[in-house]
């Protein structure tokens, strides 16, 4: 894993932020106890220990691990205990008062954050606490043409050639990008929340529908996520808040839906993230009476 992905998660302001004061709310000076799941260069671990926290587990399986104990070193930092593992393949031998993670993706659910939250709950004491808690992910119509353009260039190959079906694995997946305000329709809906204090499905499956109050052609669908830390901290990586390394995703139509005032626009998502089966998802949007399916499987060539 390249050095620069840990750059920029370091250099985002409101994330390590929101988790400094996620950590100083619960834990108790030379009594609290704290799992670091995906530890990465051992920020968050590094965080809970100058914060007071008695003893600290970091697990990461990558070689960041390597840079994470010198780095630990060069900060004098010494009630740290490091697994190069996966969570899910060690037992630290104690249980812990907290355990915390920040296994998110652009989509949220990416790196698998429900089933390494799920199985580090063995790690807990009872009571004890997970950080972050919940997960809630919103949907809204992309009314500009910006985006969908640029995966629209197989129409232009020229020559007397046709790349329509190219042009149609391109619309089939999800692209990183981040929305004006003036790209979007507006009223977002939740699709999906997770309650990461209980179990959960690695397969999430949610609906959305909007009345149009205004005639518009639709482009796709911007999904984000917020991300409640603890109660009454969060991280959101919705257009216009505060910018994080993370941005939207941008869910393409295969044609430009065209609709009129009073018409009515169905989104049905169905995603999929496990260890297992890696991360897929399908969107399904619905108008006119009519309905387009996309899948992410079918964007990439085998």
């Amino acid at each position: 894993m390249l050095i620069e992905y840990h750059r920029n998660m370091l250099s985002d302001k409101p994330r390590l932020a929101a988790f400094h004061a996620a950590l100083k709310k619960v834990i108790l000076k030379g009594k609290t106890t704290v799992a670091d799941i995906g530890a990465g260069t051992g920020v968050l671990g590094f965080l809970a220990s100058k914060l007071g926290a008695k003893q600290v587990f970091l697990f990461e399986q990558a070689g960041v691990m390597e840079l994470a104990t010198k780095l630990a070193a060069d900060n004098k930092i010494r009630n740290l205990t490091f697994f190069y593992d996966h969570s899910t393949n060690v037992d630290p031998g104690e249980k812990v008062d907290v355990i915390v993670t920040e296994t998110l993706g652009n989509y949220a659910l990416e790196e698998q954050i429900i089933q390494t939250v799920e199985d580090a709950k063995r790690f807990l004491k009872p009571g004890g606490t997970v950080i972050p808690q919940r997960i809630a992910h919103f949907a809204t119509p992309v009314v500009t043409d910006r985006f969908y353009k640029e995966l629209c260039v197989w129409d232009k190959v020229g020559y007397g050639l046709d790349f329509a079906r190219a042009k149609e694995m391109s619309l089939n997946n999800i692209f990183v990008r981040t929305f004006r305000k003036t790209d979007l329709l507006g009223a977002p809906q939740m699709w999906d929340e997770v309650d990461l204090t209980k179990k959960n499905a690695t397969t999430r499956k949610g609906k959305a529908e909007w009345t149009m109050a205004k005639e518009a052609t639709i482009y796709g669908f911007a999904i984000w996520w917020d991300c409640e830390l603890l109660k009454g901290i969060k991280l959101s990586t919705a257009p216009g808040a505060p910018k994080t390394h993370w941005e939207q995703l941008y869910f393409p139509v295969l044609e430009p839906i065209k609709l009129k005032k009073g018409a009515k626009l169905g989104l049905e998502i169905i995603a999929t993230s496990s260890y297992e089966a890696g991360t897929n998802m399908r969107w399904t949007v619905t108008a006119n009476g009519k309905k387009q399916v996309l899948d992410l499987e079918k964007g990439f060539i085998a």
